[in-house]
């Protein structure tokens, strides 16, 4: 089953996903060109959390930005998503 959708309809997304999207664009103050992606994925990492989420900025130009945050994304709120988002460079930023 493709990850972001429900076990009992795999061709209905997951609403929390949507509202993380939603919820990114606000805090970033992201045009509707900006594409944003949020997956949940196995970690296999020592030491990691079994579920992490993977969220990505990808602008029409301009790098890519992403953010890993070591829980499900039914566990993210919005207060924890801006935390993440003011105190941890994303990997793919380039530094001044």
């Amino acid at each position: 089953m493709p990850l972001g959708f429900r076990a009992g309809n795999p061709a209905t997304p997951n609403p929390r996903l949507r509202e993380l999207k939603e919820t990114l664009r606000t805090l970033l103050d992201l045009d509707e060109d900006t594409a944003v992606v949020i997956r949940q994925l196995t970690c296999t990492e020592p030491g990691c959390p079994p579920l992490e989420t993977v969220v990505a900025v990808l602008p029409m130009n301009g790098p890519a930005r992403r953010w890993t945050l070591h829980q499900p994304p039914d566990e993210i709120t919005e207060d924890g998503l801006r935390a993440v988002l003011l105190t941890t460079a994303p990997e793919g930023a380039h530094s001044a």
